[in-house]
């Protein structure tokens, strides 16, 4: 649960269909002023301190807990008292780490991570999974709109949400094929617009609670100013060049771009030119017209397969979708699994910024609606 309105009725909706029910929030452990502000600002609205957030059977709660974490975990609890649920914050400010280690070492090497993919891979269907075991629940639920389908083998598959404008079946596509029996998506077979109308039947105060827009732990400047937060005294710095090697400019990290941007590249060139590729070794960062970013095949690593047979190396190459960024359609293309853990996807025609660091994910090319499984871009 994370105070907002898809994860609560997901429990709501669950509560209705007669499970025993537990509510978690997840803390990060990020500080953000302007949520700060927010609190200080309602803090006349609390019917209770933040040390009610932690029932006896929660894990710590570090000290410094984020303020818009406090903020966002007390519209939690108030849904699951409404609910009659018991309520539990994880203090998960280690495992957060990770991703934000990752986070930084994706955009030094100028690549363009995908935090909240990996947040579903290695926290909410991983180390969640983990608490759920320590406190007995059988399955773990979200409010991710994507669905599940019991196969006529007795397998699963994850299939896309019914509302095509919030489907994010994307970013659950590392999740391990093996857990997928032990999820619950109740909110994919609802559009948006209608969880909504439930969220305000109900008298939850989340109902018409805006989405979530940011990463999470990114809580105050850009991505680029957290990244040399952090990063330590590596050097990113390089020249801006166009794509015949001629020098345009300087810019101050490589961190600040990403293979398709068009804003602030930071020179005024008088006319429309975009990151073609950004060259770590060199801290290079090309530039170049938006014809020379269409690229008809990549290679992607690390991949994870929902569907077994999508990942059989012998089987050949497939027919499939391939989306190559959360907000992007996916579109047809071929399939080929390589040996290591890899594949190539050929398209039928060439496609905008293929940016590395980004996920493919691969769909069934019968109605592009069952995730077939994905990998890292290279």
């Amino acid at each position: 649960m994370s105070g907002g309105v898809d994860s609560s009725v997901a429990a709501h909706l669950l509560v209705e269909q007669g499970h025993d029910v537990i509510g978690v929030f997840m803390r990060h452990g990020e500080q953000s002023p302007v949520a700060c502000e927010e609190r200080g600002a309602r803090s006349e609205e609390r019917d209770s301190s933040t040390s009610s957030l932690l029932a006896p059977r929660s894990l710590p709660l570090h000290h410094k807990q984020g303020c818009c974490t406090a903020s966002d975990a007390e519209d939690a609890r108030r849904v699951a008292d409404k609910l009659g649920i018991p309520f539990y914050a994880l203090n998960l400010q280690a495992e957060f780490g990770r991703i934000m280690d990752y986070f930084v070492s994706e955009y030094t090497a100028g690549r363009t991570p995908n935090p909240c993919v990996q947040c579903n891979n290695w926290i909410k269907f991983g180390k969640l999974f983990d608490y759920a075991d320590s406190v007995g629940a059988e399955f773990v639920a979200t409010g991710h709109y994507a669905r599940l389908e019991t196969r006529d083998d007795g397998s699963m598959a994850l299939l896309r949400g019914v509302d095509a404008t919030k489907d994010q079946s994307y970013v659950l596509f590392g999740i391990c094929a093996e857990l997928l029996p032990q999820m619950m998506l109740p909110v994919g077979g609802f559009e948006k617009p209608a969880i909504r109308r439930v969220a305000a039947g109900l008298g939850l105060r989340v109902a018409d609670k805006k989405d979530s827009q940011e990463i999470c732990f990114v809580t105050r400047g850009r991505y680029d100013e957290f990244v040399k937060g952090r990063r330590g005294e590596a050097d990113t710095a390089g020249e801006l060049v166009s794509t015949d090697g001629t020098v345009i400019g300087e810019h101050d990290g490589i961190e600040g771009f990403t293979v398709g941007q068009r804003k602030g590249l930071g020179v005024a060139l008088g006319e429309r030119k975009f990151v073609v590729r950004i060259e770590p070794d060199s801290r290079r960062v090309v530039i170049g017209d938006r014809a020379e970013l269409h690229r008809p095949e990549l290679t992607a690593s690390d991949c994870n397969w929902l569907d077994v047979a999508s990942g059989d190396v012998s089987a050949g190459p497939k027919r499939c979708y391939a989306q190559i960024r959360y907000n992007a359609s996916a579109q047809p293309a071929e399939l080929t699994a390589l040996p290591g853990g890899r594949l190539r996807i050929e398209f039928d025609e060439p496609q905008f910024a293929v940016t590395p660091g980004q996920a493919v994910v691969c769909y069934d090319a019968e109605g592009n609606e069952r995730v077939l499984g994905g990998g890292w871009i290279e």
